[in-house]
């Protein structure tokens, strides 16, 4: 690996091999979040998480959301995923010269409509402004901090028997992204599944329900969140195509480029692991949420100490096949 490609940044085998080769090799030894989507720190007795992100997606505006409203659901769902309040967030600006300020407002707007739907308070913020060609319009990063409801969240809990949740249909994200970008007009109502995942998981933490792992499907979708937790738990994963909900615009959109949903980023989409009794009620209170409906069990986890551990996707004729880490450069600037 002599230079840097999109590839590295897809969410997927190449970007563990660079986070495990490059950045490992120097910082590893400082990582408080290896594996997870943010780090834990105590303070006062009380937990906390912090995850950071950076925002460089294009387009900037996109049905179903823009750059100010996905930064702010993408570093509140990151802590989130690990049973955490998001409660503060810092925001940093980098903008083009040039530059719209009427575009500027209209980002600001939707950060401002998240902020106000968590509560969540900007504990620092700063801007700066690049020459022209520096930068692409804009890119946002955020920082969020929470404080984790539930505990023993980690992707290494998986363990054999448990099943696993996927809260919602997934490929929308990654489907409009690509629709938009290839100027492909479909007539639909396909749109960013880009959401803010705490008010839907609010009365799953306050229960007495018990969640191995949670994660949100973001780059390298489906496929990279079960790869990641087969590999950081050594176990077998195996999914049901038939209970996997998918929209017939996602499916539309990836006969037409020749594209697996399972690989498709989502950012409105968690995935679960739990025993089977506690995955019954989480399906039961996320089917209750209006953001929720089509939560459902989609598979489940077997075997312990596994040594080359195993994502099998099975369909309806009982064929099995691998569903492997996404390769390659699925689609750079997603989010």
């Amino acid at each position: 690996m002599k230079k840097i490609t999109l590839a590295h940044g897809n969410g997927g085998v190449e970007t563990n091999e660079f986070i495990q080769k490059v950045f490992k090799k120097y910082l590893g030894d400082f990582l408080c979040a290896d594996g997870e989507d943010a780090g834990i720190f105590i303070n006062n007795a009380k937990s906390y998480c912090m995850s950071t992100d950076s925002y460089v997606i294009s387009p900037i505006f996109f049905p179903g959301g823009d750059i100010g409203k996905l930064s702010i659901c993408g570093s509140s769902n990151d802590v989130a995923m690990m049973g955490a309040k998001p409660k503060y967030i810092s925001i940093g600006f980098i903008i083009e010269e040039g530059f719209e300020i009427i575009e500027l407002e209209k980002i600001l707007v939707s950060i401002k409509k998240e902020l106000e739907q968590t509560s969540l308070q900007i504990i620092s913020a700063d801007t700066k402004v690049v020459p022209k060609g520096n930068v692409d319009k804009i890119f946002i990063n955020t920082t969020a901090i929470g404080e984790i409801v539930k505990e023993g969240i980690s992707a290494k809990n998986l363990k054999e028997g448990d099943c696993i949740v996927l809260s919602g249909d997934i490929g929308r994200h990654g489907s409009m992204i690509f629709c938009a970008r290839s100027e492909i007009d479909l007539h639909s109502n396909l749109q960013s599944d880009c959401k803010q995942l705490y008010p839907m998981l609010d009365k799953i933490f306050q229960s007495d329900i018990s969640i191995n792992a949670l994660r949100d499907a973001t780059r390298g979708g489906l496929a990279a969140v079960m790869n990641e937790w087969a590999n950081a738990s050594k176990v077998n994963i195996i999914l049901e195509e038939k209970s996997i909900p998918i929209s017939k615009e996602v499916k539309g959109v990836c006969e037409i480029l020749g594209l697996e949903p399972y690989v498709l980023a989502n950012e409105g989409v968690c995935v679960f692991s739990a025993t089977a009794s506690d995955a019954i009620k989480i399906c039961d209170i996320l089917n209750s949420s209006s953001k929720g409906k089509e939560a459902t069990i989609i598979g489940r986890v077997e075997g312990n100490n596994i040594a080359t551990p195993k994502v099998i996707l099975k369909n309806d004729w009982g064929t099995k096949r691998y569903l492997e880490y996404p390769q390659g450069e699925i689609l750079p600037r997603i989010c």
